[in-house]
């Protein structure tokens, strides 16, 4: 009968259930009650659904990097506190429809804190995408060629927060500006956005270009949104000094 049981959980694939009844069955269930062991059944359930789900947004999102809220260093030097980051971990901005703008020179772990946000978000279980801004555009060039650009479009528009990476290391010609403006303008109100650039807030005027496009956006994107700007050192250049000085010191005999 059990066995029956467990065969039947499989094959609708309840699968957290299917393994707590058969450890139950293995230590022996004399210790619970029925109410417990349906409750201890139905958790275990619960359970797996849940992290399913989460590896389930993780894969979708396509992080950069694989990145958590607890490796993040924080310092007055690199401009970013504990407390902030603690904020961030609660997604409140989410919930609150915020986009968060990540402003720093290169290596400081802009893309890097992008991808630990969502990461977080994805736990707390919200659709959430990462995009290098020039492969998006890119994709979405072709999508409009074979047919399922409005598919895209809506795709993203779905996801409760979108990270874009990268943005300003080229200008926006007539095409790439008239997406952005319609990526941020379906979100607007709606949905978070978070921004990564090496560039600052203000220098973002010029490289999107055209005034009355770039007003619009910024207005939308900038109002009611949070600020990381970091400061310091490219990490990428201390990790690389620290793996020196550890290789000279191996091969000091």
């Amino acid at each position: 009968m059990n066995q029956d049981t467990l065969e039947k959980m499989k094959l609708l694939k309840f699968y957290g259930m299917h393994r707590a009844f058969s450890t139950t069955l293995e230590a022996g269930s004399a210790s619970y009650t029925n109410d417990e062991l349906i409750a201890y059944l139905i958790d275990a359930e619960f359970d797996d659904k849940e992290n399913r789900k989460i590896e389930r947004l993780i894969t979708t999102a396509k992080f950069r990097y694989r990145a958590f809220m607890e490796e993040i260093t924080t310092s007055s030097v690199r401009n970013i506190d504990k407390n902030a980051i603690g904020r961030l971990s609660s997604c409140d901005f989410i919930r609150q429809k915020q986009n968060i703008l990540v402003t720093g020179s290169t290596g400081v772990g802009k893309s890097f804190i992008a991808s630990a946000i969502g990461y977080k978000a994805c736990m707390n279980g919200y659709k959430v995408m990462y995009f290098n801004i020039n492969k998006l555009f890119s994709k979405l060039k072709m999508a409009k060629g074979d047919g399922t650009y409005l598919k895209e479009i809506d795709r993203i528009e779905k996801q409760d927060l979108i990270i874009l990476d990268d943005f300003g290391l080229q200008a926006l010609d007539n095409l790439k500006r008239q997406d952005f403006m319609e990526i941020i303008e379906d979100r607007h109100g709606k949905r978070s956005t978070i921004i990564a650039s090496q560039l600052p807030v203000s220098a973002w005027h010029e490289v999107i270009g055209e005034q009355t496009i770039a007003d619009a956006i910024l207005d939308r994107m900038v109002h009611n949104s949070l600020r990381i700007e970091l400061k310091g050192e490219s990490l990428r250049k201390k990790r690389g000094e620290n793996k020196t000085e550890n290789k000279q010191e191996i091969n000091t005999p």
